[in-house]
């Protein structure tokens, strides 16, 4: 057997979505989240009723959420949606074990999309270090500065820039991720340099 009428009513009833209800008491996917699926997804022209498949509807929005990744899943997508269904025998479902089926696929669809975690938000930071005098010695200045290390915290490209009256400031790139460091506090703690430093402003700051 297999699924074929995804059209008519009486399709929808013996044979197409009564006939995916059924199977899907006991799973989450035809095979897999493979071509099978997306085949089948494709061919029906409107999702099923919650109220009268609500397995069938758990299993359509389940497979809608791969859909831009469609190209991707395994299988042969030259095949049409009428060679997969289930058997006759499969129809008949052990009460017993469908919940058990059901959570140990669930749990594997859990995994998959635990593995796809975020990148982490990231910015990028120009400081600008002042001194007290233009007597201060910037190169101590710049490696006390890029002695901090915090994790998530990346020092990058340097410069001396003129303030005036002979003063030049140390203007540092940084990169940071937002929810290990705070940028508040890695001034402050660059401001403990008191020999050294004056005062830190953040002079431009742009999400990656």
């Amino acid at each position: 057997m297999d699924f074929t009428d995804f059209v008519s009513d009486s399709g929808l009833t013996s044979l197409s979505f009564g006939s995916y209800d059924l199977f899907f008491k006991a799973r989450s996917y035809i095979l897999y989240s493979s071509q099978a699926d997306v085949k089948c997804f494709q061919a029906i022209k409107s999702p099923p009723e919650v109220a009268m498949y609500p397995c069938a509807y758990r299993w359509y929005n389940h497979v809608a959420s791969f859909e831009p990744g469609f190209s991707s899943l395994p299988g042969d997508p030259s095949k049409s949606h009428t060679a997969y269904g289930p058997e006759s025998s499969e129809l008949t479902v052990n009460p017993a074990k469908a919940p058990a089926a059901e959570a140990e696929e669930e749990e594997d669809y859990k995994k998959k999309k635990e593995g796809k975690t975020k990148p982490a938000a990231k910015s990028i930071v120009s400081l600008d270090v002042k001194p007290w005098d233009d007597e201060t010695d910037m190169k101590e200045l710049e490696a006390n500065v890029r002695a901090i290390e915090k994790e998530g915290l990346v020092w990058g490209a340097s410069k001396l820039a003129a303030v005036g009256f002979g003063i030049k400031k140390l203007q540092i790139n940084l990169v940071v991720e937002d929810e290990k460091v705070s940028l508040y506090e890695l001034q402050g703690q660059v401001e403990e340099d008191e020999d050294h430093v004056q005062s830190t402003d953040s002079a431009a700051m742009q999400k990656l």
